[in-house]
């Protein structure tokens, strides 16, 4: 415990250098500037890259899943609440998230918004065939980050780069297809650690981040120290566990196991816990546009923890630690 208790200390303490404003990890508050579309959400360092991204984002699998015109109104009530970072992958819907944010977002808001999405791709030529359907789908002739994604092991790791997938990600930086290039994954911290040991070629990293990773198989402790050394930019994503904290066994739907919200603690404590850790931007996947004033809400009037804080948060979910809440674990 005290070792824990030390190294989110430490975690704490190198929040305040991504913090674009006069904030602290503990306790102080973020300020945020504006744009054409109305004032931002505070914006944080986004690793070697040199950009500003808003502190929240906007989870393009749940966008995806959405009917249309609630995917509009959510999308819109993300802008409104000074979101600009959008996430989605050629896999979601099979590429229907991709379709929906070409629609209903680019056309209108192409330059304003920070856009990612990622590719499964295990070869080259599918790599390059992702690359260009996501181009179309998405509307754009440039993404602003393309990524790796869902790398599940040690193994999977090395067939990508064995198979140039890595390769083709670096010649689509250098063409200027994307502006940046990184890698995700939630089965295991060991495949993240294959990639940091084969490569420095990513300028961003998007992992699981929440309450009960610290107590088993964490990516915040074996991954986050070391994409924080290199500047790459941290995105969190599953700050309630794609469901799992609210009784969930499959992706982005909640279920009937115990939950960890609002048993045991309350939404806004899960995600200002990730908050308060050196993230980037944390990608949310709201199920409606209510759901996506809430994390608006919640990051507007966010503070960081203090480690009492943190560590009792930690303690009232610690027993439920595992593959149950966070199914998606190998």
């Amino acid at each position: 415990m005290i070792d824990r208790r030390a190294f989110l200390k430490s975690m704490a303490g190198l929040t305040t250098g991504i913090l674009l404003s006069s904030a602290c990890a503990e306790g102080g508050e973020e300020n945020s500037s504006s744009d054409r579309l109305g004032a931002l959400l505070p914006t944080r360092k986004f690793g070697r890259t040199g950009e500003a991204v808003t502190m929240l984002g906007v989870g393009g699998w749940h966008i995806g899943d959405m009917e249309e015109k609630e995917a509009q109104k959510t999308i819109e009530t993300a802008l409104e609440g000074g979101v600009r970072f959008f996430d989605s992958a050629e896999s979601y819907q099979n590429g229907g998230s991709e379709s929906r944010l070409g629609k209903l977002l680019v056309p209108k808001y192409r330059d304003d918004v920070f856009l990612m999405t990622k590719t499964t791709a295990r070869n080259v030529n599918d790599a390059w065939k992702h690359l260009e359907d996501s181009l179309s789908r998405l509307n754009t002739d440039r993404l602003d980050l393309w990524q790796v994604h869902a790398v599940r092991n040690p193994a999977d790791v090395d067939e990508r780069i064995e198979n140039g997938v890595f390769e083709v990600m670096l010649e689509a930086k250098e063409t200027g297809k994307t502006r940046y290039i990184g890698f995700t994954g939630h089965s295991s911290p060991a495949a993240h650690q294959r990639v940091l040991e084969k490569s420095d070629i990513f300028d961003a990293c998007q992992l699981s981040m929440n309450l009960v990773d610290v107590s088993y198989e964490s990516f915040i402790e074996r991954i986050v120290p070391t994409l924080v050394e290199r500047n790459i930019g941290v995105i969190g994503m599953k700050a309630l566990a794609n469901g799992g904290f609210f009784g969930g066994s499959r992706h982005g739907r909640h279920g009937t196991n115990p939950k960890v919200v609002p048993n045991r603690v309350s939404v806004s404590e899960a995600v200002r816990f990730v908050w308060s850790l050196p993230v980037s931007t944390l990608v949310t996947g709201p199920d409606n546009a209510d759901q996506m004033q809430e994390k608006i809400d919640i990051a507007k009037t966010f503070t960081g923890m203090d480690d009492d804080e943190r560590q009792q948060l930690i303690e009232k979910v610690e027993d439920m630690a595992g593959t149950t809440v966070e199914f998606y674990k190998a």
